[in-house]
């Protein structure tokens, strides 16, 4: 028998964006969260720097506001750049209430500098900003008698009048959600999680990329469902990619550990001093940008891509050792523990570092207060396009991002609630025809094969060609999954490949849509900005 069950709010995903709008609108009615794993892994456990913040006197409104739109390349909302800066002070300020433990400097929050910002305004927990936020976040739901949260549960899909036998359109202007079909892991059963209100708070997709900041559990669910569901999908074009992860080839540190995914050395590194130098020993920064080691993200990992390509090397060095021991391991525990674990000793020599996918700033598009196109789906974080972003994410912009449009979203998303009837006549998931899953070669073959294509022909520089190439590919693989899915039943590992490849297709087809280079985007054939493409673009 399927489980069937019933919520005033459903929220997908357990990061900064989704716990912190489950604790505001916990306050009017029965929460949901769904996590597919434990409730702590996410993009915000990872993220390192901070959350970007005019917190000092010395630093204004409109300085962060300028860093903002500069980064953006043309494309952010000025509206939404200037909500997101103005109130973020009094985010800032609700979790450090809450319990959220921030580094201090003489009875001061000390706030770090990163690439792109013209002031030392990033909030910041030492070099593990995330996971202290996300600490004192689930310490708060974990108390909250109107919260339950359900790990190892995978959105399938979101129900929406499609699941009611009624025909939808990306045209169609009233398209509601009624929750979402759900894979309990545990159980081997997909359930029915029937809610008022959603909340798409479900991160990023950089492990559609071969190399990647991001945990394996970023595989762009969010995105794809909402594609999926019709909503509106907007500058998929623009991945940044972090200029700075750890290189290590064989994945292994020296303890034995396996990792899944490319180590982050923080932008704060290279905040607090550290000089970047090709493996000939020569400083490069200053002749790509008078920023140099503070350029924006977009162009020092383009720098670093070329410093490779013209010199066939694997990567580039990041020195900070000429900074006191002392003050580099007070400022960077997490990150020269990790390091000492790969033998490298960050007092005493430079780190080994090559560009990785870290952010994906485009998403399920939104308004002021998160509302998306579908009505009743609201989205937060990672997974949106808010319009703050445009072509290129300013560092430690984004945790502060997802608290903004969090909070937003609480208040109309209760207004819509207290108008909503129960749809019952939503059916239950049909698993009819399906056998169980034999070939998992074919999973594991298909992403490993995917995430390559997507690192050669989609990644830091593109072409047309490679854009034909990529999607070619792609369309193949799309058609290999949806026909095994059709007869197969559910699995995470076979939900999380169809959701990649829908991402695939959405960052392919959005890069051809753009006949330019700006920000994040950079096209061989096109290597200038051109002021007829400054606008969004929509899937």
């Amino acid at each position: 028998m399927t489980e069937r069950r019933k919520f005033d709010y459903l929220v997908i995903g357990s990061g900064v964006a989704g716990l912190w709008y489950a604790l505001g609108v916990a306050e009017y009615g029965s929460v949901a969260i769904i996590t597919k794993k434990e409730r702590a892994e996410s993009n915000t456990n990872y993220a390192q720097g901070g959350i970007a913040a005019v917190m000092d006197e010395h630093d204004s409104f409109q300085s962060h506001i300028d860093d903002t739109l500069d980064a953006g390349a043309g494309l952010c909302d000025a509206e939404i750049v200037e909500i997101v800066v103005t109130e973020g002070p009094a985010r800032i300020r609700e979790l450090i209430a809450l319990g959220a433990s921030f580094t201090y400097h003489d009875g001061q929050l000390h706030l770090g500098r990163e690439g792109g910002h013209s002031a030392h305004r990033i909030v910041h927990a030492t070099d593990a900003t995330g996971r202290e936020v996300e600490r004192a976040l689930l310490a708060s739901i974990r108390n909250h008698p109107n919260i339950e949260v359900f790990e190892y549960h995978y959105a399938v899909d979101l129900i929406t009048e499609h699941h009611l036998g009624q025909h939808v359109s990306r045209l169609r202007p009233d398209i509601h959600c009624y929750g979402a079909y759900v894979y309990d892991e545990k159980a081997d059963a997909v359930e029915t999680f029937l809610a008022k209100v959603t909340m798409l708070a479900s991160g990023g997709s950089g492990a559609v990329y071969l190399h990647t900041t991001n945990p394996s559990i970023a595989t762009g669910d969010g995105v794809a469902m909402a594609y999926r569901a019709k909503a509106r999908i907007a500058n998929m074009e623009f991945v940044q990619f972090h200029p700075t992860s750890l290189y290590h080839p064989d994945g292994e540190a020296h303890t034995g550990e396996k990792t899944g995914k490319s180590f982050l050395i923080s932008e704060a590194v290279r905040g607090h001093g550290a000089l970047l130098f090709n493996q000939a020993g020569e400083r490069f920064m200053p002749a790509y940008d008078d920023r140099a080691e503070l350029a924006p993200r977009d162009i020092v990992a383009r720098a670093i891509d070329d410093q490779l390509k013209q010199r066939g090397d694997d990567y580039v060095l990041l020195d900070i050792s000429h900074k006191p021991a002392a003050d580099i391991k007070e400022h960077f525990p997490t990150i020269s523990e990790t390091c000492l674990g790969y033998g490298i000793d960050i007092t005493k020599q430079p780190i080994p570092v090559v560009p990785a996918a870290h952010y994906q700033c485009g998403g399920v598009q939104t308004d002021q207060q998160a509302r998306t196109t579908v009505r009743g789906l609201f989205a937060s974080g990672e997974v949106t396009c808010t319009g703050l972003h445009g072509a290129n994410r300013l560092a430690s912009n984004s945790l502060l991002e997802a608290l903004v449009f969090s909070h937003r979203a609480v208040e109309p998303a209760v207004d819509y609630a207290r108008q909503w009837d129960w749809k019952d006549a939503v059916p239950d998931w049909d698993a009819s025809g399906t056998e169980s899953p034999q070939e998992w070669v074919l999973i594991s073959h298909n992403r490993d094969e995917l995430r390559r294509v997507m690192w050669d022909y989609v990644g830091i520089v593109r072409s047309s060609l490679r854009l034909e190439r990529a999607f070619r590919r792609t369309h193949l693989l799309f058609q290999e999954v949806e026909d095994y899915y059709s007869r197969t039943r559910i699995s995470s590992g076979l939900c999380e490949l169809r959701n990649m490849i829908a991402v695939a297709y959405l960052i392919i087809r959005s890069a051809q849509m753009r006949r330019e280079s700006r920000g994040l985007h950079y096209m061989l054939d096109y290597p200038d900005k051109v002021e007829a493409e400054r606008r969004p673009s929509l899937v």
